[in-house]
């Protein structure tokens, strides 16, 4: 008898389980697809197949700077905490599309209620929720999108924070062409100091002119006092970027050469809609936002509680039960049974729709000011690049050069009597503003251009751009 039992609830279970899988099949039957093949669906920037942050990295030159810049990548803790987010919304699919846990519950009777045919001594039952058709794929699908734009923002932090670290690597190498300008300024400073002490102990010359050049070597020493906070600040920047001390230093980091660019603005829109990170991580939200959408539609249809119920029963030992059994005397009790759940709160249902049909919009906003802020990027940075090439190339080849032909001559008509301290001081503040203004432009250009190449989230090295068209 209790093997017979035993032999009916093992066969019960079993059907249990298959009308189960019967009737959810249709909401799981999802591949387990990666985001950014999805079909359906294209997403800005997914057909480059490739990491931007990566490509811009083996684009940098000098190595010294390429090596720097390799390690906020690898060790910046942004990149890591996004990537340990994307990492868990990758593994968030496989939790939604799954059916709820089952239900089992086991009832003892203390006191076991008579019925006609015995005791009832206990009951067990087991319950699995079914969710309307559509309903796990559709949590399923919008968790892929997710996680297609969790992965798509690690790259987009990994672009940024190259950008920011070549920003500061530049910044410091123009501190050490400054330091250097400045040092040289001094030297001649003094070299004029003792001209002018020659000069005031031959009798042609006064302890003024003295005075006044000393006071500018003073100024020079303040200058060289603030350089090192200055790179302290810079360097402390840099090495938090790529998790280090503070105070640990960098190798020689040097500003590359200025290069005249000829750019196609329509070409770089075209570059940057599809390279750019964000706009894949934006058109994945977008998608994800559908599919809430269409699950938030989808809970004004009921979901589906199966179950299956065993009581045991024992027999009869009652005078009635023991001179006359009934025929089923003592048989335990099977029961299949079903439920619906019943969406009849209309607003709270509606309320739901809408608040996904807002997280839409607000997406695609998101979309529109990101596209806004790469045109902004791209039209102002190539309206600036060609003047500050301009700014460069005249102060390099022709502001520079006068500044200094004016200075060594007026160096010799001082030494001759024919010049002033206040005229030679003038001749060398025009070189010294001159050098520096160079040094200085030619930074802001190479800034511009790390940001140019972040705003397109490509290399505009010229042999980085042939080796990419023969790919």
């Amino acid at each position: 008898m209790l093997h017979r039992k035993f032999v009916s609830w093992l066969v019960a279970s079993q059907t249990t389980m298959l009308l189960a899988t019967f009737f959810c099949a249709p909401a799981i039957a999802q591949p387990e697809t990666p985001a950014q093949e999805i079909p359906g669906e294209k997403i800005s920037g997914s057909e480059t197949g490739g990491e931007p942050a990566g490509a811009l990295l083996q684009a940098l030159e000098p190595i010294a700077l390429r090596e720097v810049v390799r390690e906020v990548l690898e060790r910046n803790p942004d990149i890591a905490r996004a990537r340990q987010l994307a990492a868990a919304a990758a593994v968030r699919a496989p939790q939604v599309r799954a059916l709820p846990d089952p239900v089992a519950a086991l009832t003892l009777f203390v006191l076991p209620p008579e019925t006609r045919v015995g005791p009832q001594k206990l009951s067990a039952a087991i319950r699995q929720k079914l969710p309307w058709f559509g309903k796990l794929a559709l949590k399923e699908q919008a968790a892929l999108y997710t996680a297609a734009a969790a992965e798509a923002e690690v790259e987009a932090i990994r672009l940024e924070m190259l950008t920011e670290g070549r920003r500061l690597a530049y910044e410091l190498s123009f501190l050490d062409s400054h330091e250097g300008i400045v040092k040289a300024e001094r030297g001649t400073l003094v070299r004029f100091e003792k001209a002018a002490q020659a000069r005031y102990a031959a009798g042609n010359g006064l302890q003024q002119e003295i005075v006044r050049i000393q006071a500018q070597i003073t100024r020079i020493d303040t200058r060289l006092l603030e350089i090192p906070e200055r790179r302290a600040s810079l360097l402390a920047a840099l090495n938090a970027l790529r998790d280090r001390p503070a105070d640990l230093p960098v190798g020689a980091l040097t500003v590359p050469e200025p290069r005249e660019l000829v750019f196609d603005r329509a070409g770089l829109r075209r570059d940057a809609l599809g390279q750019r990170p964000e706009l894949a991580a934006a058109d994945a939200k977008i998608a994800a936002r559908r599919a809430l959408i269409d699950l938030a539609g989808k809970a004004f249809r009921p979901d589906v509680t199966l179950g299956l119920s065993y009581t045991a029963v024992g027999r009869r030992e009652d005078r009635a039960g023991r001179l006359s059994p009934p025929p089923d005397n003592g048989d335990d009790v099977f029961a299949l049974t079903g439920s619906l759940n019943l969406p009849v709160w209309r607003r709270k249902l509606e309320a739901g729709v809408e608040e996904a049909q807002a997280n839409r919009w607000a997406a695609e906003e998101d979309k529109r000011r990101i596209l806004a802020g790469i045109e902004r990027s791209i039209g102002d940075l190539t309206a600036r690049m060609p003047l500050l090439f301009e700014h460069w190339h005249l102060l390099e080849t022709v502001l520079r050069i006068q500044a200094r032909e004016a200075l060594r001559s007026a160096e010799t008509a001082y030494r001759t009597g024919k010049l002033n301290a206040v005229d030679l001081l003038d001749a060398e503040v025009v070189l010294f503003d001159v050098q520096t203004a160079t040094a200085r432009t030619r930074t802001d250009l190479a800034v511009a251009l790390a940001q140019l190449e972040r705003a397109i989230a490509r290399s505009l090295n010229p042999l980085q751009e042939s080796q990419d068209h023969d790919r």
